[in-house]
């Protein structure tokens, strides 16, 4: 694998150039120095980020967005296993709590990284807490929101900020 390699906290980190530089490998070490797992984070590239890990998705609906954690953010938390959302024409403002996610490690509140109205929750999230781990860009999205300030959106961090922000 071409690339660069860091030594982080205990990870070995390979940088890959682009076009891949959406991604990133870190292998965690044992005592042995062997490794234990292996963390991928996704940072896709036409997506919105918050320093906080929330991801702002266009729609097919203009000023509407779904908003979910990034994959970094569900590979943190682990394991998900309840999430708590807003109903439907609730009204948040920029950097409010819109509800929790809980996970076997911990609970994490949720932040609206945009202001504006819920028009739609997903509903599979009930039953299928997990998916946020499984498909947190597509069918593990949260709220979709109708903004009432679009140009909040500026505010946000594009792919190549969130990826250096995180040190990938």
């Amino acid at each position: 694998m071409a690339g660069s390699v860091v030594f982080a906290g205990g990870c070995v980190v390979f940088a890959v150039p682009a076009p891949q530089a959406c991604t990133s490998f870190c292998a965690r070490l044992d005592s042995a120095r062997t490794p234990t797992c292996l963390n991928v984070s996704d940072i896709p590239k036409d997506l919105l980020y918050t320093e906080e890990h929330e991801y702002v998705k266009p729609t097919d609906e203009e000023n509407v967005v779904a908003i979910g954690i990034t994959d970094y953010a569900q590979g943190e938390l682990g394991d998900i296993v309840f999430i708590e959302l807003p109903q439907i024409g609730a009204n948040f403002g920029k950097h409010d709590v819109f509800g929790t996610v809980e996970a076997v490690k911990a609970v994490s509140e949720l932040y609206a990284p945009l202001s504006g109205e819920i028009v739609e929750v997903n509903d599979r999230l009930d039953k299928e807490p997990a998916l946020v781990n499984t498909a947190p860009y597509t069918d593990g999205w949260m709220i979709k929101l109708r903004l009432r300030n679009p140009s909040e959106r500026d505010e946000l961090l594009g792919a190549a900020e969130y990826s250096t922000r995180l040190g990938e």
